[in-house]
């Protein structure tokens, strides 16, 4: 303080320690009658009116008095109470007494050893512990009974897993092993604890011990969280390409007077036979039919009964593209499996069985096994997101499988399968190759007839050629997304619904069919120009139509029919 000794001042003491009432009485008698003296309780502060000398004297005296005695806080263990409850009890009964008497006590919960920790004046820490040591008191035989709703979790769930909580709790308290009297308390109430699931409400009721109950509840609120949704986007990818071709002359002698064959030979590697037209035109209806495969040219002799082919030149070249995209996705919870399937139900035949017997008067009884299988795309997939948040790991399984055609010789459908099954690590919203496949293959075959097939030139017309070149290019890609609220979750339902309203709308724009035949939707025609400025349009007179109405018609020349709707 700068002031000379003898001048008067006013100073105010925030005092830290003690409580400013109680530096009253003490600093009272060192102050002279024309000097004042006030403590104000809310604030804990001393107001002091003295010379500056004196003034100066009884701070140095309040800094020695307004000390803490023991500056460490004290820490008292909870036996039955909840720590948080205690500190809210004793915050809400001290928060009137520290406002009057100006009194700095601190009072902090720990949860984790449910712990008191107090700080402040000794005599305040006196009293707060007889209040804890008041409430700390167990409860009667039967615990405390609680009723949690989950948000998010299963309560069938959690159920189990906290049972077998309370049983490890139990176990590992000390005395746990001993029987009658030395039981552990907690080993003692173990049988009076009890956590059952409500389904219907999804709810845990449990009933235990506070020490207990602390625990249950605290495995609870980290068990009911919201957890993360992942959408998977696979996109699989397939470009055939088969091509074939066939040349070649087939030879036929038959026997005399009939269309029996007697025998053939060069014949093609797969369509139709001489020997088959021979059995087939039998029958004109089977005839057409039997030449539809290729250009086939035969040569041959007339009888009275129908045609005989000797000889046929037969050309065949197949080309077939194939262009296949399927992008299943499937939206799932973290580290829950989700299963997208998009298939049909396909009929295979596997086995037959064909009985006769006496008893049915020789009739036959065939019986045939079929097994059902599914055609078409199964994705199934389990996600488990990182601890950061960044990245998937998706044990993954996409199969596509479609019906192919029919090779010769085969006896039932054939199906094009393509399946991976893998774990994949991938940043969220990254693309990554799961596998591919590309295969390319070239098959030549020529047929002959021995010695005659090696001549130059005439050998032509023994040999039957064929080539096939197959591509097949299949590629197969993911893209997992974590959709952590449920803004994300709505944007990309809107995405998706967008896009399928669109495709709706084009499909209906171009398999839009006309009202009538021969008469579309009317056009409307284009507005007239408005009028030029400097021109204006003069007043109707008695009787014309009114403004914006077309003009009569002049009385010559005749008026002109009306301009009708474009058709």
């Amino acid at each position: 303080m700068s002031a000379t000794s003898d001048e008067i001042v006013t100073q105010v003491i925030d005092v830290k320690n003690v409580s400013a009432a109680q530096l009253v009485p003490i600093l009272r008698p060192m102050i002279p009658q024309y000097g004042h003296l006030a403590a104000y309780p809310s604030s804990n502060i001393l107001i002091i009116s003295d010379r500056a000398g004196n003034v100066n004297r009884m701070m140095r005296i309040i800094r020695r008095i307004d000390q803490v005695a023991n500056q460490d806080p004290e820490i008292v263990p909870l036996q039955n109470a909840s720590a948080s409850e205690i500190v809210r009890v004793v915050n809400s009964f001290y928060q009137g007494a520290a406002a009057t008497e100006g009194v700095a006590v601190k009072v902090v919960a720990d949860e984790r050893s449910n712990s008191v920790l107090i700080g402040g004046d000794q005599a305040q820490r006196l009293r707060i512990r007889a209040l804890i040591a008041h409430l700390d008191t167990p409860l009667e035989a039967g615990g405390d009974t609680r009723v949690r709703y989950l948000h998010y979790a299963n309560a069938e769930k959690i159920a189990p897993k906290l049972k077998e909580q309370i049983t490890g709790i139990t176990q590992a308290a000390p005395g746990a092993t001993g029987t009658g009297a030395q039981a552990s308390p907690l080993a003692q109430a173990e049988k009076n604890a009890m956590v059952w699931a409500d389904p219907t409400n999804n709810a845990l009721v449990i009933t235990a011990p506070p020490k207990i109950m602390r625990a249950v509840m605290d495995i609870v609120d980290k068990l009911d969280i919201r957890r993360p949704q992942v959408l998977v986007e696979a996109i699989i990818a397939e470009v055939d390409v088969d091509k074939s071709a066939e040349l070649g002359i087939n030879w036929a002698a038959f026997s005399k007077g009939d269309n029996v064959p007697a025998g053939s030979f060069v014949s093609p590697v797969g369509g139709t036979s001489i020997v088959d037209l021979a059995g087939a035109i039998q029958s004109p209806a089977n005839a057409s039919t039997a030449l539809l495969q290729g250009t086939t040219i035969g040569i041959g002799r007339i009888a009275g009964t129908g045609v005989n082919f000797a000889a046929m030149v037969r050309a065949i070249r197949g080309d077939t593209n194939t262009n296949v995209v399927a992008t299943p996705s499937a939206v799932t919870m973290d580290n829950q499996e989700a299963e997208l399937k998009v298939a049909q139900e396909v009929p295979f035949v596997t086995g037959q069985f064909t009985n006769t017997t006496a008893v049915t008067g020789g009739s036959v009884n065939p019986f045939q096994t079929i097994q059902r299988q599914e055609v078409g795309t199964i994705l199934k997939v389990t996600p488990t997101i990182s601890a950061e948040g960044t990245s998937v790991m998706l044990k993954i399984s996409i199969e596509s499988s479609s019906i192919g055609q029919k090779p010769a010789g085969a006896v039932d459908l054939v199906t094009n399968k393509r399946t991976i099954t893998t774990t994949v690590l991938i940043e969220d919203g990254g693309v990554v190759v799961l596998g591919g496949l590309i295969e390319d293959n070239s098959v030549k075959g020529e047929q002959r007839v021995p010695y005659l097939g090696n001549i130059p030139l005439i050998g032509l017309l023994f040999k039957t050629r064929n080539a096939t070149s197959t591509k097949n290019n299949l590629i197969l890609f993911i893209r997992p997304k974590i959709l952590r609220d449920p803004a994300q979750a709505a944007f990309e339902t809107d995405l998706k619904y967008n896009y399928m309203m669109d495709q709706q709308k084009d499909l209906s724009r171009r398999e839009a069919l006309p009202l009538l035949p021969g008469v579309s939707r009317g056009k409307l025609e284009p507005a007239p120009p408005p009028p030029k400025p400097g021109n204006p349009t003069p007043a109707p007179e008695s009787g014309a139509a009114p403004e914006g109405a077309a003009p009569a018609p002049q009385s010559s020349p005749p008026p002109a029919p009306p301009p009708q709707g474009k058709p």
